[in-house]
């Protein structure tokens, strides 16, 4: 339990990317925002562009977040129940704080836009990386901000260009495209929140599912309170299901770090 606990944490250090939460907060009703006031006389393009314009209005603003997961984590058939505190201050850190059995913080994680350090206090060792040590696990168009995209429920932004295609479906928008060698499908619900999101690269023989539900208000902000996602990296297969039971913005916040003396570093 503890080895699988101990290599499960230094996976998900690259994976922070995709956490949520349940929250005992009221859920929210997904209200459709009534975006467009495009005239039968515009064309698809403009059109187009000015629902994405809208759906980017509605993603969250914000500069700092906190929450509280409670995470079922499935890595290569290694199943753990953990809880992630997560930290954020917004285009400059995310910290994690990682605990198991009882409350016992087993590992801290520090996400930069320039690396990636996390503390595994089961066996005293850490290890730094510079960010691109993520693309061992996932594609390489996603960088520092797609990771606080995705703890927030926000769209990836790189995905909200002008290039996609926009589909109506039940009620929902459907935006396919592609970034580079990345295909990917985003589904936009009436009230402009991201549903899921899909992203594949093929040739890397790489994929990630993600999907948001349970909206709720915090602190003024429309969140998803429950994320579950998918991602597979050739032999490598990660499940997740996050659930929030505390999430706040713009409080202030700490982000302690500090690697103890008899901490090992390893790759």
């Amino acid at each position: 339990m503890r080895r699988n606990i101990s290599n499960s944490l230094l996976l998900l250090s690259s994976l922070i990317i995709m956490a949520s939460c349940h929250s005992k907060k009221q859920l929210v009703t997904r209200n459709a925002v009534d975006s467009s006031n495009a005239s039968h006389a515009d064309n698809a393009a403009s059109a187009a562009k000015k629902k994405l314009a809208a759906i980017r209005a509605q993603q969250v603003n914000f500069n700092t977040f906190a929450g509280k997961a409670k995470t079922k984590l499935n890595i290569n058939g290694n199943s753990n129940d953990v809880t992630l505190n997560i930290r954020i201050l917004k285009d400059q850190k995310i910290w994690v704080s990682i605990t198991a059995i009882a409350g016992i913080e087993v590992a801290r994680a520090l996400i930069t836009p320039d690396s990636i350090q996390v503390m595994n206090r089961l066996q005293s060792v850490y290890i730094k990386k510079p960010f691109s040590y993520i693309y061992k696990y996932a594609s390489q168009q996603i960088n520092y901000k797609t990771v606080e995209s995705l703890l927030v429920g926000n769209a990836i932004p790189e995905l909200l260009n002008d290039n996609g295609t926009l589909q109506p479906s039940n009620g929902n928008v459907i935006i396919n495209g592609t970034l580079q060698d990345l295909i990917y499908q985003l589904t936009v619900g009436p009230d402009l929140k991201v549903s899921s999101t899909t992203l594949n690269n093929n040739q890397e023989e790489q994929s990630l599912n993600i999907n948001y539900s349970n909206f709720i208000q915090a602190t003024n902000r429309v969140i998803p309170s429950q994320i579950s996602f998918n991602s597979k990296v050739k032999e490598k297969n990660i499940e997740a299901n996050l659930n929030y039971s505390k999430a706040e913005f713009d409080q202030p916040l700490e982000f302690p770090f500090s690697v103890p003396k008899r901490f090992s570093e390893v790759d």
